[in-house]
């Protein structure tokens, strides 16, 4: 499985995470994601990811002035996506803490495995 498959939908999430601190543009969005190790991810992905999250009434955008060009469109988190982004921390603790169970037990049993032989 490619990382990019185990993104989907955890992009969402931490999307979601960090515009709800702040309202943000895309490039800056694609940035803070780099920051966070995501650096894989470019402006061509995240904005389609946006215009769902919008069309869902996850978040919302206003067009701004720039200091560096044309207007920004910048995101914000709606009540929908405020709810959406609590429910994936759930979702995420939950499925964090069965994986992490799991692969400490299986690595414990592989080790166990190769001492006996």
């Amino acid at each position: 499985m490619s990382t990019t498959q185990m993104m989907k939908g955890i992009l969402d999430g931490c999307i979601l995470a960090i515009i709800k601190n702040k309202e943000v543009y895309g490039y800056e969005l694609a940035e803070k994601l780099g920051e966070y190790g995501f650096s894989n991810f470019s402006e061509g992905t995240i904005y389609p990811l946006l215009l769902r999250m919008q069309k869902e009434k996850l978040v919302t955008s206003i067009l701004k002035k720039s200091t560096a060009g044309p207007k920004r469109k910048y995101y914000r988190l709606t009540e929908n996506g405020d709810q959406a982004l609590k429910d994936f921390i759930r979702r995420w603790e939950s499925l964090q803490t069965n994986v992490n169970h799991v692969l400490a037990q299986e690595t414990k049993n592989e080790r166990k495995i190769k001492n006996d032989v």
